[in-house]
């Protein structure tokens, strides 16, 4: 493993949380750090999300359950998953990779991997936060899990055990204390699971941006452009843009996210082995008289509801497709009727609807660490749908690797050589 030293150069590819944190993490190790990303800070997949902060998140979609509910899912019928068949019998190599690692062994080591790198991304996050200056856009009340029936509440049982395995803070709700907590949801959820080792957020994206200000203010160097190419020599990496103004970097590090695929594969013919699990968000203005004081999750609905500073953030399920085909509003509209169901909505705000893609590995751990055959090329990415919340993780046990420091949590369950070679 090549080791980096305080002062040498990074370019870090990538202003998602992800990136920003990688950079953060080298800043503060005394390395000269530059991001490049076209957008520019938390403008992409890192805009998206539903803010929350979770210690539940360590379950992946692909546990041993999951065979059970294929049938039920292929039939498209789940509000919060839906597939694009010619894109998914396409990726079959993908898919097929990805059940298999809804095995009982295969699950332990994912859900332990996941669950180290979030709490050590909460305890980062939180540091950060204050020394950013903003520690206001966090709230520390957890988020809920609701259940339209009891044998609805019944089926998640197997999470529920998950969670209290690894020592995750919940309390079981009934109708009457859920209305205490949340008190403008319909009474309709005879019960609810409060995940109280949860903080979230009022804006993901400027959380992103605040970080990327900080970075700048430790001198740190933010560019909106994009890496065109890569090449090694002697001296480290150049890197071409599309600017024109190339970089000379000791250090590159990868962290583009849903981008990633197939940068790699067209600087090096490497394939790497991701799907996107793409989403969709769309901002309310509550109604008159209503407040929502935490994230919800409507387990039946397949959708999230958030307090925003934008609004009411109303983010769907999964959808599996291409990273760029078209929008498909269907899965939203669900969504939004389902939604108007549990909480009074007032009008969609002036936002534009968002839409997304999550990189997905297939076994749901990010990919951190140097990349197989690529001296001083690192790799940050693949954090499925959880990149806000494993980012700061991700940056400090990534500067560790790349710096030779004691890593705080496990490096090996996120390796890129688990499915790269030289």
């Amino acid at each position: 493993m090549t080791q980096a030293r305080p002062g040498q150069r990074a370019v870090v590819l990538g202003a998602g949380m992800v990136g920003i944190a990688c950079a953060l993490s080298l800043r503060q190790r005394s390395m000269d750090v530059t991001v490049l990303d076209p957008l520019g800070p938390g403008a992409a997949t890192s805009h998206g999300n539903a803010g929350v902060l979770a210690r539940s998140s360590l379950m992946p979609f692909n546990h041993p359950g999951l065979w059970a509910q294929l049938p039920a899912l292929l039939r498209g019928k789940n509000p919060g998953f839906r597939y694009h068949l010619p894109w998914v019998l396409g990726q079959w190599r993908w898919g097929l990779s990805f059940l298999g690692h809804a095995r009982a062994a295969d699950f332990q080591e994912t859900t332990t991997a996941l669950d180290a790198l979030i709490r050590h991304s909460g305890t980062v996050h939180r540091r950060w936060m204050a020394e950013a200056g903003i520690a206001h856009r966090r709230r520390d009340d957890g988020w809920l899990f609701l259940y339209r029936s009891e044998a609805a509440f019944d089926s998640g049982a197997f999470g529920r055990e998950t969670l209290a395995r690894f020592g995750v803070a919940t309390r079981v709700l009934d109708a009457a204390a859920l209305h205490e907590l949340e008190p403008h949801l319909k009474p309709m959820f005879p019960r609810a699971l409060w995940v109280q080792d949860a903080s979230s957020v009022d804006s993901p994206g400027e959380v992103v941006r605040s970080y990327a200000a900080w970075l700048q203010a430790l001198g740190g160097a933010v560019r909106t452009d994009e890496a065109t190419g890569l090449h090694r020599h002697s001296g480290g990496w150049t890197v071409h843009t599309r600017s024109g103004t190339p970089l000379e970097a000791d250090h590159v590090v990868v962290a583009l996210g849903p981008w990633s695929r197939d940068f790699l594969r067209g600087q090096f013919g490497l394939r790497l082995p991701m799907g996107f699990e793409r989403g969709q968000h769309r901002h309310f203005h509550p109604a008159e008289g209503t407040v929502l004081y935490r994230p919800v999750y409507d387990t039946a609905g397949g959708y999230v509801l958030a307090p925003m500073a934008q609004g009411l953030r109303l983010t769907t399920g999964v959808e599996l497709n291409a990273q760029f085909a078209p929008p498909h509003q269907a899965q939203l509209e669900v969504a939004e009727r389902t939604a108007r169901e549990a909480m009074p909505l007032g009008d969609r705000t002036s936002d534009p609807d968002w839409l997304g893609s999550r990189p997905t590995l297939p076994d749901c751990r990010p990919m951190i660490g140097e990349c197989p055959g690529q001296e001083a090329l690192w790799l940050a990415l693949g954090h499925q749908h959880i990149g806000f919340s494993t980012g700061p993780g991700t940056g400090e046990l990534l500067a560790q690797l790349m710096l030779g420091e004691p890593s705080a949590i496990d490096p090996h369950p996120f390796r890129p050589q688990r499915f790269l070679r030289a």
